[in-house]
């Protein structure tokens, strides 16, 4: 792949979390494999510090130190140390934007274009929004009414989620930056769709036609998607205690694996195509029952060993809050390929294990041979995709065990990702390197997000109260009634 072309990608909140642990990496191993040539500028923003030009570039190269710590010291080599040093230290900016009022994005309108005439880059411009969600309204329209919204090049920007926090606001939040930026230039970012397992699911349903033709109701008895966190809510409980699991989890990350799950065969493997099939499965999603949700919190318990205290104990949570940090829900798609056919969602913190994975159980044969003898249980054969941490496939089917008499064995075929490929890349590093290439493939259209929050708003007018359940172990025991109800349960490889 040729390196990226000459462009100025700025990074509005560079002092946070997200810069840190996310983009400073993926940048690092976007210009180690030379997708980023070195006139590639990064020019970093942010309120309340006190960095500079030289500053960012310490905190940049510290951010490198920690990678060469890892094991096989993440994949680069020394050559490749050298070129990603003298990149650092040439192509990092800084500019303080103190107040964020429009005098601040004057300042860096200026900064911008110096950096751009001293690079000789040709005006092309990315900026990230690195910013929680509260902050999102008052950058775009500092952007916008300061002209930075317009460039010699393209300009483009890319917005985290959560964006919005019901339908509501997330068409005022959409309104809002139509206002200042064509839906083109516009890139809602969710990583999970990064993850090479999920850009996969398209490949291996639409390039292998053996399990395409299974891809339906009359094959397909339910499919579960998990997405399970051992962590807690570590220091984000001003923003978790505002969001819970529905928000914070189910509405996009969940709910794309499940658009990229079941929907039809794009006309096209480009954007407009696959976004308009997503679209058209979530606005066949019935309302949710209230009957088919169940919310959890958790309580004190172990993780790996150790006592963990409960949610309610956590910093910065409310001692009586119901916000829910578990949340299993069932929901039913209206259309002929999925008439019938359950999907059950399951997210939750401070769980068993870490997983995201989707098990596609398919129907046990109508007629069995083996009925009628002692002992011999069919299983139905199951799919799991494994999104993480281990990507890849598994596939159950039946064999008979040796001996004389029938006896059926459930046996697995696995497809491991690392071990075909060697370890995946992380998924802010697919992402940001389409957002230069101008492919939107992967990214969530405004009629997209809104179709998903008409889905989940409603839910949010019940009362519903989190049941307990101990830190460690699966959820409440109330979710495994969802799945009881088909004669199913919860699985997890």
């Amino acid at each position: 792949m040729a390196a990226i072309e000459p462009c100025l990608f700025i990074i509005i909140g560079v002092t946070g979390d997200l810069t840190h642990r996310k983009l400073l990496p993926a940048l690092i191993h976007l210009r180690a494999a030379d997708s980023f040539s070195e006139q590639v500028r990064i020019l970093g923003c942010a309120r309340g510090s006190n960095l500079d030009d030289q500053k960012f570039r310490t905190l940049a190269n510290q951010v490198f130190d920690e990678i060469l710590k890892q094991k096989d010291r993440g994949g680069i080599n020394p050559e490749q140390e050298t070129k990603v040093r003298d990149w650092l230290n040439n192509a990092f900016f800084y500019e303080p934007i103190d107040q964020g009022g429009i005098d601040d994005y004057k300042a860096l309108l200026k900064k911008i274009e110096m950096i751009e005439r001293e690079g000789h880059l040709p005006g092309d411009r990315v900026y990230y929004l690195a910013l929680p969600p509260q902050a999102f309204t008052s950058t775009i329209e500092a952007l916008g009414e300061s002209g930075l919204n317009k460039s010699p090049g393209w300009t483009r920007i890319v917005i985290e989620k959560p964006f919005g926090r019901d339908l509501s606001s997330a068409q005022q939040l959409n309104a809002l930056v139509h206002k200042y930026f064509d839906e083109t230039q516009i890139y809602r970012i969710d990583h999970y769709l990064g993850k090479e397992t999920v850009q996969n699911l398209l490949a291996f349903r639409f390039g292998n036609a053996m399990f395409e033709s299974l891809w339906n109701r009359d094959r397909i008895e339910h499919i579960q998607i998990t997405a399970a966190e051992t962590v807690g809510v570590e220091k984000r409980a001003d923003y978790y205690e505002h969001a819970g699991a529905i928000r914070d989890m189910v509405q996009n990350h969940i709910t794309q694996l499940v658009a990229l799950t079941s929907m039809e065969v794009p006309g096209a493997f480009d954007a407009d195509a696959i976004r308009f099939e997503k679209i058209k499965v979530l606005r066949a999603i019935a309302p949710i029952s209230p009957e088919d949700v169940v919310f959890g919190q958790y309580a004190p318990g172990e993780i790996d060993g150790k006592h963990v205290a409960g949610y309610r104990e956590e910093p910065g949570v409310a001692p009586q809050s119901k916000t829910e940090t578990f949340a299993a829900v069932k929901i039913k798609i209206n259309n002929w390929r999925w008439q019938g056919v359950p999907f059950f969602l399951r997210t939750g913190k401070r769980l068993a294990k870490h997983a995201t994975q989707i098990v596609i159980t398919f129907r046990c044969p109508p007629v069995t041979l083996f009925q009628d003898i002692e002992d011999c249980k069919m299983h139905p054969n199951t799919l799991v995709i494994k999104i993480q941490p281990d990507e890849g496939f598994d596939l159950s089917f039946e064999v008979k065990a040796p001996g004389d008499e029938i006896r059926l064995e459930c046996h697995h075929m696995r497809f491991d990702y690392e071990e075909a490929f060697g370890e995946p890349p992380d998924g802010y590093q697919t992402l940001l390197l389409d957002v230069v290439q101008g492919v939107q493939t992967l990214f969530l259209h405004a009629e997209e997000v809104e179709a998903s929050w008409r889905v989940y708003t409603p839910l949010f007018a019940y009362d519903f109260r989190p049941h307990p359940y101990p830190a460690g172990t699966w959820g409440p025991e109330e979710s495994a009634a969802l799945l009881q109800k088909h004669g199913a349960e919860w699985i997890i490889l």
